[in-house]
Order: structure tokens, then C-alpha cells, then sequence
């Protein structure tokens, strides 16, 4: 149990990938972290591209940064909706700012480059958002995951073993 006292949200908006957002959920919290999970405040649960529902604990503008240690942002269709909060741009822009990690796996690259954090970092994404990820600044390169700093970022469901992977050697570090 590598995470206990680390504090993790996770977003979620409709649409979200379901391995995405289960996947590190779960296993965060198998570590021993706590895992919130977070909304846009549009509504109490979000239905996953296949149907399956996540009820949040709380919504993007009743948190900070300095309530948690790291922010999970899931793929899907989420991402596009999850980046038209300012409280959530608001969330993910603090957070890297001082030092946290922001993890985004899939198309949930569009949520980092809408907060404005990719200039100047490498990064991966699902291959359909690439042209985004390089127009906002960043070096894409095709790997299962990368972590520059404290940014990690991850291509596909497939990818998820060292996605969470990373974030918890990540969440580790010093402890």
C-alpha cells in the first residue's frame, strides 16, 4: 500500500471511458490513496461511453489543488465536455502548477492543452488528438506512457498497467 495518505481525484464527466476511469480508480485506492471523484457540478452521476454510471463526490468548484496530490483525467468523450468548466481548467492548471501530478490518459489531452500546461512538455495521447496536443505546444512522441515531470501522460486502455504504473512510482517518490 504505497499510496496511503495521498490524496487523488479523478474526473468524470458523461462519456467518460469506462476502463479509463475504473481502471485508476481502483487501483489507486488498492494502493491506499484516497480517490475522489470529481465532477463538473452539471450533475450528481455521468453515464461512461458503455452505460455504466460514477456518482462523484464532489464538483470541480468545492475543491483546490491543495486537496489532493494528484488529478486523474480519463478519456472518452468526458474530456470535451470536462474542458468547457472553468473550475476544471482552474483545477488541473493549479494543480501543475505546484508541483502535482496531472495524469491524462487517451483524449483527455484536451483538458490539459484548454488549461494551457502542454507548452514546452512531451507528451502522448490516442493518435486522433495528436495534431491538438503539438498545436498547444508540446512534443507528442507515440510511447505507451510518458511522464515529463510531473505530468504523465498515456495513449489507450491498453496502456492503463503502466499508466497507473507511473503514477503511483510518481506518488511515491520521497515518501
Amino acid at each position: 500500500m504505497r499510496l496511503v495518505g495521498k490524496r487523488i481525484a479523478v474526473l468524470a464527466e458523461n462519456n467518460y471511458q469506462d476502463l479509463e476511469l475504473w481502471y485508476p480508480l481502483l487501483r489507486m485506492r488498492e494502493e491506499g490513496a484516497e480517490v475522489k471523484v470529481v465532477g463538473t457540478g452539471s450533475a450528481v452521476t455521468y453515464t461512461s461511453k458503455h452505460g455504466y454510471p460514477v456518482t462523484v463526490d464532489v464538483s470541480a468548484d468545492q475543491v483546490s489543488a491543495d486537496d489532493f496530490d494528484a488529478i486523474i483525467i480519463p478519456g472518452g468523450y468526458a474530456p470535451d465536455l470536462l474542458r468547457r468548466y472553468e473550475s476544471v481548467l482552474r483545477l488541473v492548471r493549479e494543480a501543475f502548477q505546484k508541483g502535482k501530478v496531472v495524469a491524462a490518459i487517451c483524449h483527455a489531452g484536451w483538458v490539459p492543452i484548454s488549461a494551457g500546461i502542454l507548452k514546452g512538455r512531451r507528451v502522448t495521447s490516442f493518435f486522433a488528438i495528436k495534431d491538438d496536443m503539438v498545436n498547444a505546444g508540446a512534443e507528442w512522441v507515440d510511447a505507451e506512457v510518458v511522464r515529463d515531470g510531473n505530468l504523465i501522460t498515456s495513449r489507450k486502455p491498453e496502456d492503463l498497467p503502466a499508466f497507473c504504473r507511473t503514477i503511483i512510482d510518481s506518488l511515491s517518490e520521497g515518501s
